[in-house]
């Protein structure tokens, strides 16, 4: 069982969430509903766009603590552009090409100058949040179209068409990253960036891809985020990327990078949001929210490393077992100990001769 847990790191996560909604369930039977399972899948999109472009990142051991930023000024992009009149579909588009350019940035940045990744992504953390204040003037953007609003809106089976679009994406991604060629490509970056090299993957243009897509997702992102409360403050995106980074390694992507699921980020950030949601629904205050969230982040991550630790140990200790106790050694022990007999008869009568 503590093998398999490791190896599907995401049955595990699916699991944590099963029991919390059991616990929902104990406190109010009404909570426990396919209505309340929405609402948190609703609540979860901006987190789910985000931790897929963390995993596409992290993969490749790489780090973008930006996304917050990235999101904020995309939002703030296509805040403005709607209100002057550019209309719903190019404001988004202008809003997504801004993002994946500060994307393309940063892995120019990481790749390219060779600038370690937390310190060239903490540098345009501070850039892009500026440029947020200076295109906005420090005020609130207010207005949007009810068009874009009605983005967010449920509609076809109590999901809004942004909740489709971020389900479909979760397919592709999660897909796109297992099966295919630059998706595996990602992870063997992150496992073993001069091995890669060495056959023939081309290194620098897979991670500065993989920020770019960051920085994509970062701001389709901020799209959601503005379509979902209606206007956008200055602060927006605040706080996001640490979220992002959690929910990926909650859902058994690596800081190490060559390790992970889009299936598994996807589930973490769905539990981080879910913390949040059944707050809300308890009328807890909202100062909760992070301390409850992150101590069960802490719990779960302990409960990894514990679980881990135990994994190699088992493994040494099967890796080793026939040298610690022969009986344990199998047929291979058995064969060599039957030719024990014969062996010594032949080497006494090759010494008489």
């Amino acid at each position: 069982m503590i093998r398999f847990l490791q190896r599907h790191r995401e049955a595990s996560v699916a699991l944590i969430i099963v029991v919390l909604f059991a616990i929902l369930g104990l406190v109010d039977r009404s909570y426990l509903s396919f209505d309340t399972v929405l609402l948190v899948y609703g609540n979860s999109l901006i987190l789910f766009v985000l931790a897929i472009g963390a995993t596409m990142v992290m993969a490749t051991h790489g780090l973008d603590v930006s996304v917050g930023s990235i999101m904020g000024l995309a939002a703030v992009v296509a805040g403005l552009l709607m209100n002057a009149g550019w209309g719903i579909p190019l404001s988004i588009g202008v809003a997504l090409l801004v993002g994946l350019l500060c994307g393309l940035f940063n892995g120019v940045l990481v790749s390219w100058l060779k600038v370690s990744a937390i310190v060239a992504t903490l540098g345009t953390l501070g850039l892009y949040r500026g440029l947020v204040h200076l295109l906005s003037g420090g005020s609130w953007i207010e207005g949007l179209p009810e068009d874009f609003k009605a983005l967010t809106k449920a509609g076809s089976l109590g999901l809004s068409p942004v909740a489709w679009l971020v389900l479909v994406l979760l397919v592709v991604a999660h897909f796109g990253l297992r099966y295919t060629a630059f998706g595996r490509s990602m992870f063997a970056v992150g496992d073993n960036r001069e091995g890669a090299r060495l056959i023939g993957i081309r290194v620098n243009e897979v991670q500065i891809v993989a920020f770019g897509l960051n920085g994509l997702l970062a701001a389709l992102a901020g799209v959601i985020f503005a379509s979902q409360i209606g206007f956008i403050p200055n602060t927006a995106g605040t706080g996001m990327e640490m979220r992002a980074i959690a929910s990926s390694v909650l859902g058994g992507v690596s800081l190490l990078g060559g390790t992970g699921t889009v299936l598994g980020a996807a589930l973490g950030a769905y539990f981080m949001t879910s913390i949040d949601s059944i707050l809300v629904l308890l009328r807890l205050e909202a100062y909760w929210n992070d301390i409850i969230a992150g101590a069960i982040l802490l719990v779960v991550l302990i409960t990894d490393g514990k679980i881990r630790e135990a994994v190699d140990r088992l493994l040494r200790y099967q890796k080793y077992r026939k040298f610690i106790d022969p009986q344990a050694a199998g047929p291979q022990a058995d064969a060599a100990k039957a030719a024990r007999p014969l062996k010594t008869a032949l080497e006494t009568s090759e010494a008489r001769k």
